[in-house]
């Protein structure tokens, strides 16, 4: 029997909600630079190639995973992929996959929220910087508005902990009053500005050399670089695909789970990623890269990371009315994120509710504190080193935020194509103006997706190994003087994922005992 769960109001507010949890900074911040360093157009053959592969295919079995396990009462990852592996194997196993399950999903929510809060807290502080004029002043090295930031205590943290209380506040309210109408505001916000951006972007012309202009830039990302294709470009589109829909992470079927038993997965799930799309490939896209490469040229563009932080407000103190678009750019990056963060803090909300008992208020104000003493360290290695080098910072995105999403995707689509098979179909298509074809389940969520999931997660190995990254302490922290930072940031990732399992397993074998004691399942057809 189902417990009673919150719903969403309306549908609009549902798709925006869902589509705000996608569109974050992954969209401004990370597809700029990005696309950038791997070749532009290069870099736009696989990206596509990996959002039919990988990025809609999950989609759906994420929308499936999350519907199927409200109406158990689960909010958490862990229960949702045993309620459906179980149809293929014993429920011991069963148990076993969805706790390695609910532990990739908490180590996510718990270890990018603690560093993804802290980006947030910059794109807050720098449309503050923006619109009272604190970076524009041209006698400061580019590098060093940045570097000044990140190393002044009393500006990160003081937006970092508002944008935090933010959050808190928003998931407190619940999903109606809360997180959908947090959505329904800033989800149009954001692309109001985004056109805002485009029409200045494109009415730059070519300040500083005549072949620099926003054309040239837009034509170095849609030209299909097909010499320039290679491994590394596809490997860095297929994360991206993964990090901008928010796939792997359990935030999703999180969203998901608070659905009605009709509601249609198939139609929202594709108008999410229409929606993911058009703010990344578009707005994204037709933003930071032309701005840059108009006032940088093609190698400005290699600034990495630091495209969004030092490039572009290098040059908003340059261009005529800077001051104000850069305040719309950050706003829009601050927006963008919260929409995102909000869903990984509403995870572990409703953690602490299911497992706990506890009350929403109390539970929001219990991830708060969490979320403060697991960002801190993030938040004062640049203060205590003196580097702009983030060592934990680092690790933390490189293992939880980019490989282990694929882990877990992995693990999500076997239970759903190879364990519960066709009526996984089945459940997906319940309620769906659009229906799944068979031969889509079958080609696709049975054998492609899969097939490229193990393929990206083997190369990404092989990479990470020529990186280094499998050393107990990298060989770049080590000349950097940052080894126990990284160490720190590894022996955290592990402790998190243990906490994750037990909990997980813990919570599967509370609510199905007699199913594991007994290995016989009663499926609800």
């Amino acid at each position: 029997m189902s417990e009673k769960r919150e719903n969403w109001g309306s549908k609009i507010g549902m798709i925006l909600a869902m589509a705000g949890n996608a569109i974050g900074l992954g969209n401004f911040w990370r597809y700029p630079y990005q696309a950038a360093k791997n070749g532009g157009g290069a870099f736009m053959i696989p990206y596509f190639a990996a959002l039919i592969l990988l990025g809609i295919p999950l989609m759906l079995v994420e929308w499936n995973l999350g519907r199927e396990g409200g109406k158990y009462g689960h909010g958490t990852l862990g229960p949702m992929v045993y309620l459906q592996a179980r149809e293929g194997v014993k429920p011991k196993t069963a148990a076993v996959l969805g706790a390695i399950a609910g532990a990739l999903a908490f180590g996510v929510t718990v270890l990018v929220n603690s560093y993804y809060n802290h980006i947030i807290g910059w794109t807050l502080g720098y449309a503050w910087m923006s619109a009272t004029g604190g970076y524009m002043d041209k006698s400061v090295g580019t590098g060093d508005i940045f570097v000044n930031y990140i190393q002044s205590p009393g500006k990160f943290i003081i937006f970092w902990v508002i944008a935090l209380a933010f959050l808190g506040y928003a998931v407190m309210r619940g999903i109606q009053a809360g997180i959908e109408a947090w959505a329904k505001f800033m989800m149009p916000t954001i692309y109001i500005f985004g056109i805002l951006l485009i029409i200045r972007t494109l009415t730059l012309g070519a300040p500083v050399k005549p072949d620099w202009t926003p054309i040239a830039g837009l034509n170095f990302i849609w030209t299909p670089h097909w010499e320039q294709l290679n491994w590394t470009a596809a490997l860095a589109a297929a994360g991206q695909i993964f990090f901008t829909l928010s796939l792997g992470m359990g935030i999703i079927p999180n969203y998901a789970s608070y659905l009605k038993p009709e509601d249609d997965i198939v139609l929202s799930g594709i108008a999410t990623v229409s929606l993911n799309e058009l703010a990344e490939v578009i707005l994204g896209g037709t933003i930071a890269i032309p701005i840059a490469y108009t006032f940088l040229g093609q190698e400005g563009l290699k600034s990495g990371v630091g495209l969004s932080f030092i490039a572009l407000p290098n040059i908003f103190r340059q261009m005529a009315g800077g001051q104000i678009f850069g305040t719309f750019w950050f706003l829009l990056l601050f927006f963008a994120g919260f929409t995102s963060a909000i869903a990984m803090y509403n995870y572990l909300v409703a953690l602490i509710e299911e497992e706990l008992g506890i009350k929403k208020t109390t539970a929001s104000i219990m991830v708060f504190a969490l979320y403060i003493i697991l960002g801190l360290p993030v938040g004062l290695e640049a203060g205590i080193t003196k580097t702009a080098d983030l060592a934990v910072l680092s690790e933390l995105d490189n293992w939880v935020g980019s490989y282990l999403l694929v882990v877990l995707g992995l693990l999500e689509v076997i239970a759903c194509g190879w364990l519960m098979k066709d009526r996984a179909l089945e459940t997906m298509n319940k309620g769906s103006y659009w229906k799944v074809p068979d031969l889509f389940f079958k080609l696709f969520i049975q054998f492609l997706t899969p097939a490229a999931t193990i393929i990206l997660l083997v190369f990404s190995t092989i990479d990470y190994a020529k990186q280094g990254y499998f050393n107990l302490i990298p060989e770049m922290y080590v000349k950097s003087g940052l080894g126990s930072w990284a160490l720190f940031a590894r022996i955290l990732i592990v402790f998190v994922l243990v906490i994750g399992f037990y909990q997980s397993y813990s919570s599967i074998k509370k609510r199905y005992k007699v199913e594991l004691e007994t290995s016989r399942v009663s499926i609800r057809k």
